[in-house]
């Protein structure tokens, strides 16, 4: 007895924990498979994904975070490459693909090492400094687009949106579109860049190419009554008020109660309230503008009157419009109609109401303040437009990052080689287990030149000994060559203007090797079921709750929607 140990209990019970190798190795398998999800998507010729929830909206896309995002993925560890994938969306904008490629890739080459013994931290090691080697290597091909003129800059940066959008659903269309976004972001403040300002509408029919670009301020009619129509829908130079307040009669509450002595009392009461109204109009009109914007409902009494007097309203306007228009016209918003000072107006160009396709848009072109934009764009398929809405915030995205970081390399896979070569030749030079490491490292990198190639339908094997050759030679002579996706050979990206800022490369790689590095920091994985449970029957809407009792419940996968489950149709 005297021998026994006495039982240390520190976990609830029930609790799961898994460690040591085989959690490590799990979690690397995890990882990739993320990444295999979406590796085909990668590139000007990569394929796009169907996604469809169980409430039948359907999403076709094939940028990365929007497909991570959409997948719902549940596992601890390959949540990181998720995470990763939207900051790089947030951050840059474009190569959310890329990034989850190179943490996955990072992974599967670490993935040897781990199963032969070697301890994490070691492989964490190597891999940090070569992802810090890359990095300066990167800033050191990079070449700067600063001290050009202004149209040899536009040049340059629509070249930059054409690699973006050659790999997205309007590919097609991409020289349209990209100098489309060149223009809008041109548009901006040159010191802010505030993203806000440019504003995308969409609107169901005709083709790609009748998508417009507004310069100024364009909104969708809203919602209005019969004196509507009764309106100006056109004028010049127009004295612009923007408000914040009704302009309708407020009905009572439920609950009000008015007392009264006298039934003469009763009219009094509501000829307060008509000319409480009526003061509010005859303010705004008083200012001398010719068209009222309110972000709160404007009546069917004030559309009248406003009318009968040759003024354009409108109310119920989304506040993003509200401010842009703000933003372009030079007005302020007021929340009182009270001594409006002339200057609190915005004035434009031209107004006009205009017809595209089944819907009615108001134009606000020709602003003093040329701060904003509005893209319109058409297309056949609601889930097209969608996705052209997304490509086109990644250029956005793209153009804005590159006028605030000038400068750019060659894409292609073209950087990605030359990395690969420059790390190469570096692991030579290290004593010790770090050289297989970095090798790894290097080899990691050639997964975006392998893509590339095989979504295009060549033969990666040989595109990538081609390239290897090619940056191999003395004196960095093909240091810019790069897969070539319309004839399965190389060619030089960067002479053919396949440009991407430098700034996409650097955090892709920066991001993918922090996470690769913190999937193999992770030896252990505690779960704890019931705080989960607990958790559930605090949200009863959280996944897996309700009637279902957890995954798999009656129907597959529970949702705690009754007794149907995902699984069940």
């Amino acid at each position: 007895m005297n021998g026994m140990q006495p039982q240390i209990i520190l976990l609830r019970e029930g609790t799961d924990t898994s460690q040591g190798k085989p959690q490590l190795i799990s979690n690397i398998n995890a990882c990739v498979a993320v990444a295999d999800a979406v590796r085909s998507t990668l590139g000007p010729r990569g394929m796009d994904k169907m996604i469809y929830d169980d409430r039948g909206n359907t999403t076709i896309s094939n940028d990365g975070a929007t497909i991570l995002k959409l997948l719902e993925i549940v596992h601890p560890a390959a949540k990181t490459l998720v995470s990763i994938a939207k900051s790089q969306d947030s951050e840059v904008g474009d190569g959310t693909t890329t990034v989850t490629l190179l943490a996955g890739e990072f992974l599967r080459e670490s993935k040897q090492f781990v199963e032969d013994g070697v301890h994490p931290q070691t492989i964490i090691r190597s891999f940090r400094a070569a992802g810090r080697l890359a990095v300066e290597h990167v800033a050191a091909l990079s070449a700067s687009i600063l001290g050009k003129d202004e149209q040899e800059k536009r040049t340059a940066l629509q070249k930059c949106a054409m690699t973006t959008l050659n790999s997205k659903l309007v590919g097609g269309e991409a020289e349209f579109f990209a100098k489309m976004c060149v223009d809008a972001v041109f548009n901006l403040d040159p010191v802010l860049l505030d993203l806000k300002m440019i504003g995308i509408k969409k609107v169901t029919g005709g083709c790609m190419r009748d998508s417009f670009l507004v310069d100024g301020v364009g909104f969708k009619k809203t919602f209005s009554y019969a004196g509507f129509e009764q309106q100006p829908k056109s004028f010049s130079n127009p004295k612009i008020l923007l408000l914040n307040i009704e302009l309708e009669l407020k009905s009572e509450k439920d609950n009000a109660e008015v007392r009264l002595t006298d039934p003469g009392q009763y009219q009094a009461i509501v000829d307060a309230e008509w000319n409480i109204i009526y003061q509010k109009l005859d303010a705004c009109i008083n200012t001398g503008a010719n068209i009222v914007l309110s972000r709160l409902p404007v009546g069917d009494l004030a559309t009248q009157y406003f009318a009968d007097r040759g003024l354009f309203c409108a109310g119920r306007v989304e506040e993003g419009d509200l401010l842009r228009v703000a933003k372009a016209t030079g007005a302020t918003v007021q929340t009182t109609v009270s001594n409006v000072l002339t200057t609190s107006m915005g004035t434009c160009a031209t107004f006009e109401e205009v017809q595209v396709g089944n819907e009615r848009f108001n134009l606000f072109k020709g602003c003093a303040l040329h701060q904003t934009s509005t893209i319109v764009l058409r297309g056949g398929a609601e889930q097209f437009i969608e996705e052209a809405e997304r490509s086109l915030h990644d250029a956005i995205m793209i153009v804005r990052r590159a006028m605030k970081n000038a400068s750019v390399v060659a894409g292609g896979g073209a950087v990605d080689m030359e990395l690969s070569r420059y790390l190469r030749e570096h692991a030579r030079t290290i004593p010790g287990k770090s050289q297989l490491f970095i090798n790894a490292f290097a080899k990691a990198l050639e997964v975006i030149p392998r893509q590339l190639a095989d979504n295009a339908g060549f033969d990666a094997t040989d595109v990538l000994n081609k390239l290897r050759q090619k940056h191999a030679l003395p004196g960095g002579e093909g240091k810019l060559f790069g897969v070539d996706v319309n004839t399965g050979g190389i060619v030089d990206t960067f002479a053919n203007f396949v440009w991407e800022p430098s700034l996409v490369k650097i955090n892709a790689i920066s991001a993918a090797t922090e996470a690769a590095c913190l999937i193999l920091s992770v030896d252990e994985t505690v779960r704890n079921p019931k705080s989960e449970g607990a958790d559930a029957a605090m949200n009863p809407g959280g996944r897996g709750a309700g009637m279902m009792g957890g995954r798999g419940g009656m129907g597959g996968r529970g949702r705690g929607r009754g007794m149907r489950g995902r699984g069940r149709r």
